[in-house]
């Protein structure tokens, strides 16, 4: 259930992670909130909506990690490649597009363990 949140709470989500671009800080004075005001309890008090908005951040990217990736594929001699597929490795799998691995097990015979025979 989510609670209803002030006009400035509100103002602070919507200018973190684009005019402020990440900075907690920027993003209070942004708001409207005093350069007084502590910056750990307008973050406690938004804590769950700072965690969501985060995710939705990382979402809102996922599309750029996943065409860089592929650009890495196309052009791998290009500038930083490797340091830019490992951030969007990191990224997609944050957001849970996740590499998947699948191991084959075979066996053939068998051994069966048994428990030790009891002395009575």
């Amino acid at each position: 259930m989510s609670r209803e949140l002030t006009e400035r709470q509100k103002k602070f989500l919507n200018v973190l992670f684009d005019e402020a671009n990440g900075d907690v800080v920027q993003a209070k004075l942004l708001a409207g909130y005093s350069e007084h005001t502590s910056t750990s309890s307008v973050i406690a008090s938004m804590k769950d909506e700072i965690m969501d908005a985060t995710q939705l951040y990382m979402s809102r990217n996922a599309p750029k990690a996943a065409v860089a990736m592929v650009s890495g594929v196309d052009d791998p001699t290009q500038l930083g490649i490797r340091d830019k597929l490992s951030a969007s490795k990191e990224l997609l799998d944050r957001v849970g597009l996740i590499k998947t691995e699948k191991v084959q097990v075979e066996a053939s015979g068998g051994v069966m363990l048994l428990p030790p025979k009891s002395k009575e």
